[in-house]
C-alpha cells in the first residue's frame, strides 16, 4: 500500500514561490490501477513525482507498507527507485548510444530479469533490436521506454503521459498490453493524463485542483484500451 500523508510541495522563493500542493493525502492499494487527472498546473505531475521518490516534499509523508520513503537518504532513495519502480514519460530518456536490446537489458538487468525480449515482442519491436533511438520513430522510441520500465519488473509503475506521443492505434495497443501485464502480475500503477477517456480503465479516479485533491471515486467496471474513446 501507497500512502500520502498531508504533502506540501513549493518551488522558487519570496515573491515568487508558488505552492503547488498544498496538504494532499491519499491512499493506494496493492495491486489498483489509479488515474490522476487534472489541467496544466494543478499540481498532477508533480504530486506523480512525490509518490514515486522523484522528488521530497517540503511536508509530509510518503509511505510504501507502513515506511517512510521521504525520510530516506539520498542514496537509500536512490536504491529503493532502482528496486520497486518503474517509470514511463511522455519524454523517452533513451541512451542515445545504445540500441533498443541494450536500453531494454538496461531495465532487465536490475531485476535479474533474462527473458526481456518478451516484453520486447510484446511492444513490437523484436526487428528493431541492433537499431539506435535516433533511428527510431517517435511512437517506436516510447515503445522503447515502455519495454525497458516492464523488464525491470517493477512492485509500482508510474506514468506521466504515457500515450502524449503515439498516434491512436499505438497508444491503445501500449495501453492494452501494460494493463494485461498489470492485472498478470498485480503490480500497483498510477499514470498521470490529461485524456480522461483512460480514466475508465482505472480502478481508482483522482481529480486534482490547484494543487488539492478535488474528487476520488472507483469504477465499478472497467474498460479495455480499445472500448474507450480517444
Amino acid at each position: 500500500m501507497i500512502e500520502a500523508r498531508d504533502i506540501t510541495k513549493a518551488y522558487g522563493s519570496g515573491s515568487g514561490r508558488t505552492q503547488v500542493l498544498k496538504g494532499v493525502s491519499l491512499r493506494v492499494e496493492k495491486g489498483d490501477f489509479a488515474v490522476i487527472l487534472g489541467a496544466s498546473g494543478s499540481g498532477k505531475s508533480t504530486f506523480l513525482n512525490v509518490l514515486s521518490g522523484l522528488e521530497r516534499p517540503d511536508s509530509g509523508q510518503v509511505l510504501y507498507d507502513g515506511a517512510d520513503i521521504a525520510s530516506l537518504s539520498d542514496r537509500a532513495l536512490t536504491d529503493f527507485r532502482k528496486e520497486k519502480i518503474g517509470f514511463i514519460f511522455q519524454q523517452y530518456y533513451l541512451l542515445p548510444n545504445m540500441s533498443v536490446d541494450k536500453n531494454v537489458k538496461m531495465g532487465a538487468d536490475l531485476a535479474n530479469n533474462r527473458d526481456y525480449q518478451k516484453v520486447v515482442a510484446a511492444v513490437g519491436l523484436s526487428e528493431k533490436l541492433r537499431q539506435y533511438p535516433s533511428e527510431l520513430s517517435g511512437g517506436e522510441q516510447q515503445r522503447v521506454s515502455v519495454a525497458r520500465a516492464l523488464a525491470k519488473k517493477p512492485e509500482v509503475l508510474f506514468l506521466d503521459e504515457p500515450t502524449g506521443a503515439l498516434d491512436e492505434q499505438t497508444g491503445r495497443q501500449i495501453l492494452d498490453y501494460i494493463c494485461r501485464l498489470q492485472q498478470a502480475d498485480g503490480f500497483t500503477m498510477i499514470m498521470v493524463t490529461h485524456n480522461a477517456n483512460i480514466a475508465q480503465m482505472a480502478n481508482t479516479v483522482i481529480h486534482m485542483n490547484s494543487g488539492e485533491l478535488a474528487e476520488i471515486y472507483h469504477n465499478d467496471v472497467q474498460k479495455s484500451a480499445h472500448e474507450i474513446g480517444w
